[in-house]
């Protein structure tokens, strides 16, 4: 892994993603990615012992003090054609969603 976001690697990041920044969003955004970089390369020099357990957050989370998950239950809404109607394309009772652009990757 680089050390840096070159505006090179940046572009081609940005191409693939079909996004779309003028020049000074792209080179706040770059900065502000290669500023986390720096932190994660930070966190990466940080000594740890050999025995210490991978966690995903700094406080431990036991069964036990977990609250019980909610069940998912599905609730009907009263008139969907109030929902519908709010939609710029509907066909059948479907959403219609426009097509996306998107090149075949290399």
């Amino acid at each position: 892994m680089t050390d840096e976001i070159t505006p090179e690697l940046f572009e081609r990041l940005v191409d693939l993603a079909a996004f779309a920044f003028d020049p000074a969003e792209a080179e706040y955004l770059r900065k502000e990615l290669n500023n986390q970089l720096k932190a994660i390369h930070q966190l990466e020099a940080v000594p740890l012992e050999e025995d210490v357990p991978l966690a995903s957050h700094g406080v431990s989370y036991p069964p036990q003090s977990r609250p019980e998950l909610r069940k998912d239950l599905w609730v009907p809404f009263e008139n969907p054609d109030e929902i519908l109607a709010q939609a710029p394309q509907v066909e059948d009772r479907y959403l219609g969603v426009p097509d996306i652009p998107h090149t075949k990757l290399d």
